[in-house]
This record gives C-alpha cells, structure tokens and sequence, in this order.
C-alpha cells in the first residue's frame, strides 16, 4: 500500500475572484479549474472537471454584492460538490461572511440568521471556516467546526502609520460601543488616543449619534468599523466628530458593503478626507478615483491558508497582541 501524499487545492467562487488570484499568487498555487453555471431559472451548477479526491480543498468566496443570496447558495453548492468528490478536508474561506448583522435577537420573532447561515456550511460539509473581522466575535460560537477569526487591523494600521502622523494629534474613534474592544486594540498598535460613540438606529439602515467619549477637538480621527453599508451611520458619525472640532477625519472598515447611496454619501460629505477599505468585497475600480483606497488582506489569508494546510499555529493572525 503506498502512503498518501497531501495535496492543497483552491477554488474560487465568483463574487471576489480578484482576492482569490492574489492569494493564489502569493501561495504559489494555481486556482484549480470549476463549472460554474446557472439554469434558465436561476438555480446554481457546479461541478470540478478533475479529480479532488484525497485533497485538502480550499474554496474563496465573499457573501457579498448584490446578489449576496446567489453568492451564499453558490458557496453552498461548491462545498456539497466538493464533498461529493471525496475531498480530504473543505474549508470554506468566507472574506465575508454575509449576514453576520443577524446575531441575536433585538425584537421579537426575529431571525438570528448568522446561526442560520452556521448551520447551512456546517451541513454542506466543511470542515473549517476561515474568515475575517465578523461584525461579532462570538459568531464563531455558532459552529461546531473549527472557525479561524482573522483581523485585518494589522494591515489598517500599516497604512496609516505610513503616513507618518504625529501621534499626539491623532485619535482612533469607535463608532459604537460594539467596536469600542477592536478601536482600543488599534488604537494601541497606533499608540494614540480612543473616543467611543454612542450610537441608536431608529430602524435598519438609519443611524444617529447620542454621544461622544473622548477628546476630539484638534485632532486628525480615524473612525474604525468592521464595514460601511449604505454609509448613513459612518457621515452621521463624521459629521458629529467635526461639530465636535476634529482637524481631519480618516474612515477605515473591513469590509466595503458599500449598498445604494453609499458611494455617494461618502465622496458628497466634505469633512471625510479618505475611506480605507480592504478588498474582502470587490471596489470597482472607478470609484477607487476620488476618497476611497483599498488594501489588499490576500496576504493574510494566504498564510493563514498555508499554516492551517501544514497544521501550523495562526494566533498571531487573529490576535496581534499574542506572543508565541
């Protein structure tokens, strides 16, 4: 009997296939070849046309875009295809993971479908989630399968620190008292000051500040989210830091969601000086032109894709506080 040999195998799904040839690139493994069609109905087709069989197989795909639904169901399709194919292991590497707002019930009778959405990856068949800066941490709760839980603060505050503020003048800004851990954490790596917003909605997509912690007033903000939707909440939260005497105000998120009005709401308000995003979800390019810059987190998913692949600690990706 001859001994088995590992073999690492990436797909991607069609939502982001510009971060999936990125981390290909910086691996050094090709994407591996897949039919992905839909019938005149709108139902999902997939299909590997070589074989997985024994392979560690990792599938790329962001729960994103406007067809947000269709991406979930795709990456659903690609993980029951995989399994089907006697793939050794399948990790769904999600650059984001879509219904994450959906925590926990606020009113009643309502879903918490970022459970929902749990469930489903689990039963297609994966066996690990990789993914990054989850609106709430304890989402990685709602698994019984392994769920790596990067962070792309590290690569936020590379940018920022290249341009060389003083530190003094300088104050990271949570938007609400949910982000307020994570603003801390980056403003430490900054080594600056921490302001902390409250914040109410009214009802979904409407936001309104209540409150303001912290010492503004002449100082170049960073206003830290994990993502900008329709980007009502990020100039309402602008707006209150220039009453409040702010110099300048930076915006930096995870995940450009960027849904409706947002594009415009964001380049139309003259108090924000840039928009900081990573490319979890696609920015076309022309509306990279005016306020918005996009960071690559490709870097960061390949290696974790490379450790979890040679069975290698990851804790410095998801935690940059921890030391080996």
């Amino acid at each position: 009997m001859t001994g088995m040999t590992k073999s690492m195998v990436l797909f991607s799904g069609s939502c982001n296939p510009e971060l999936a040839e990125e981390i290909s690139d910086i691996l050094g493994v090709p994407l591996g070849d897949e039919v992905l069609e839909q019938f005149a109905n709108g139902e999902i087709y997939a299909r590997y046309p070589k074989s997985i069989r024994g392979a560690d197989v990792f599938i790329i795909q962001s729960v994103a875009g406007e067809h947000v639904n269709d991406a979930l169901m795709e990456l659903l399709v690609m993980i029951d295809a995989a399994k089907r194919a006697s793939a050794r292991t399948i990790t769904a590497v999600v650059a984001h993971y879509g219904y994450a707002r959906q925590d926990r019930k606020a009113s009643p009778r309502e879903p918490i479908t970022a459970k929902l959405i749990a469930n489903l990856l689990t039963v297609a068949g994966t066996d690990r989630i990789i993914t990054v800066d989850l609106h709430q941490g304890q989402i990685q709760g709602f698994f019984d399968i392994p769920v790596n839980h990067l962070t792309a603060l590290p690569i936020l505050v590379d940018y920022f620190k290249s341009k060389d503020f003083d530190k003094k003048s300088m104050c990271v800004v949570s938007p609400d008292l949910g982000r307020a851990k994570a603003a801390k954490k980056f403003a430490d790596m900054m080594e600056c000051d921490l302001a902390i917003m409250h914040k109410g909605r009214p009802k979904h997509n409407q936001a309104e500040i209540t409150a303001l912690i912290g010492d503004v007033e002449g100082k170049i903000c960073i206003l830290n989210d994990d993502m900008i939707d329709t980007a009502g909440s990020v100039v309402a939260a602008v707006e209150t830091l220039h009453k409040k005497g702010a110099k300048e105000v930076y915006v930096c998120a995870t995940h450009p969601v960027f849904s409706g009005p947002a594009y415009d709401r964001l380049e139309g308000c003259p108090y924000i000086k840039e928009v900081v995003v990573t490319n979890t979800i696609p920015v076309p390019k022309e509306k990279q032109k005016g306020k918005i810059r996009v960071v690559s987190v490709a870097s960061t998913f390949a290696h974790a894709i490379e450790r979890v692949y040679a069975n290698e600690s990851i804790a410095e990706l998801f935690d940059p506080d921890f030391v080996l």
